[in-house]
């Protein structure tokens, strides 16, 4: 299904300066950080984390909706595991939903087994969506059985809930290990592939996304199957998620610029395009 992916790193750089630049030309500002605003996966992963401050963010994710100025909620809430239940009860009701980070998030570095009944732990409390991270230490070492395997058994713990996987790409840094990593997991069963943790620098980059893009394009191209993308990592800023939002609507299309396609990872991003929107 895969064609040779020969690109060099400045090229990407320049395709996505240009694409954003031309994005930004007849942009309706407004209306795009609407759209935005609801593709957030509102998130907290603190070593910190209790049942106050989840409460809290869940109940903030129900807050940002005004009818009357078109702007909707975000369309998920992020936590570890052990708070699946007390966020789904939250939301409950909502169309906001219930995303869990499991699988020995963030190393990947437990044994398959126990990842899985994590998954499967986190899907009976209440998980809507599943975001996972591979085993970079195996991609780098070209076991890339190991990878199709874990991200296959972890798709099929997670029954109906919808699964991400996290490619981590600053830690894969090679054009070539981001493609294998982007393609594998496809191939395995992902709904989702996703820049990063947000716990090691760089996290998302818009080259690393694009590549990303282009091999979801191909799928789409040959085969028909949308699979959805989620940057994450230091998107903190309106201007930056906007970005993103132009290289998925220039690469993908408009097809793509839903929250069944489209999340962005985020904790601050909400309130700041929030605030931007009540400001103009």
């Amino acid at each position: 299904m895969f064609k040779n992916y020969n690109v060099q790193q400045d090229d990407l750089s320049n395709r996505c300066n240009k694409i954003i630049a031309n994005g930004m030309v007849d942009i309706n500002r407004q209306v795009v950080l609407k759209d935005i605003l609801g593709l957030i996966d509102l998130t907290t992963l603190s070593g910190t984390d209790n049942t106050e401050n989840v409460t809290l963010l869940s109940q903030k994710a129900l807050s940002y909706r005004d009818d009357k100025l078109k702007i909707p909620n975000v369309a998920a809430v992020c936590v570890y595991p052990v708070f699946a239940k007390l966020v789904s009860s939250v939301l409950s009701g909502s169309n906001v939903k219930t995303a869990c980070v499991a699988g020995a998030f963030p190393s990947g570095q437990s044994p398959l087994s126990i990842r899985i009944d994590e998954v499967r732990s986190a899907v009976d409390n209440g998980a809507d969506e599943i975001d996972m991270v591979i085993s970079r230490g195996k991609l780098l070492e070209g076991d890339y059985e190991y990878i199709t395997k874990e991200v296959s058994s972890i798709k099929e713990a997670c029954g109906e809930a919808h699964l991400k996987v996290i490619l981590e790409t600053g830690e894969l840094k090679r054009i070539e290990n981001i493609r294998k990593a982007s393609e594998l997991s496809i191939m395995a069963g992902a709904d989702f592939i996703k820049t990063s943790t947000g716990k090691i620098s760089p996290a998302a980059t818009h080259e690393a996304f694009v590549i990303m893009l282009d091999t979801i394009k191909e799928v789409f191209m040959e085969t028909g199957q949308m699979i959805g993308i989620k940057p994450a990592g230091g998107i903190s800023e309106p201007q930056h998620a906007m970005n993103y939002y132009l290289l998925v609507k220039s690469i993908l299309g408009e097809n793509w610029l839903s929250k069944n396609f489209f999340r962005v990872g985020a904790s601050r991003l909400a309130d700041n395009i929030y605030n931007e929107i009540l400001k103009d």
